[in-house]
């Protein structure tokens, strides 16, 4: 699947404001941002969460500048044939990776159903 840049950030726009407000009103100090690729080049990341999560922050802060979730877009786009795999391959990502901020690992994940 094809799709340029701003379209895919527009894309991702929409996906993270229809997800649940009780997902997202907790995050704090967090930016969304699109690459097209991670920095190795490889194309089987399709997004990562960089930061310290909520588990980890305890009483001694975390810094001052933002924790990030990136999205990949070259990898999203080559698992997906249309717009609307792709949204919900978006979809899934940013749970992913928002969960992560929460401290909810892989395993914990797929036992709430959310992988």
């Amino acid at each position: 699947m094809e799709m340029d840049a701003d379209d895919f950030e527009r894309l991702v726009v929409d996906e993270l404001d229809a997800l649940p407000d009780e997902m997202v009103d907790g995050l704090d100090n967090v930016v969304f941002l699109v690459e097209d690729r991670p920095a190795d080049g490889s194309l089987d990341l399709l997004g990562i969460y960089e930061g310290f999560d909520l588990t980890e922050r305890g009483n001694y802060g975390y810094g001052e500048l933002p924790d990030r979730i990136i999205l990949f877009r070259e990898p999203l786009l080559a698992i997906c044939e249309n717009e609307d795999a792709l949204r919900e391959e978006v979809h899934i990502t940013l749970v992913h990776e928002i969960a992560h901020y929460y401290g909810i690992d892989d395993h914990q994940l797929h036992e709430l159903g959310w992988a």
